[in-house]
């Protein structure tokens, strides 16, 4: 009895693939850090500037900070 194997790409298609892959793969990445900068951002918005002396910031400090890659 013959068998095939029907599991592999076809030529050319895999490239296609890792392309979208690749592509979405960067667009989550980028999301995920925007996220975590403007959740840094709101918590440090909500210290106290004695809490922010405290970590050596100051409150024009925070938002450049998130900036940062």
């Amino acid at each position: 009895m013959a068998s095939f194997d029907t599991t592999r790409p076809r030529h050319g298609s895999a490239s296609v693939a890792g392309l979208i892959s690749a592509t979405f793969a960067t667009l989550v990445g980028r999301l995920v850090a925007w996220n975590d900068a403007r959740e840094t951002r709101n918590a440090l918005h909500k210290l106290t500037d004695r809490e922010l002396n405290d970590i050596g910031l100051v409150r024009g400090e925070i938002d450049s900070l998130s900036q940062c890659r």
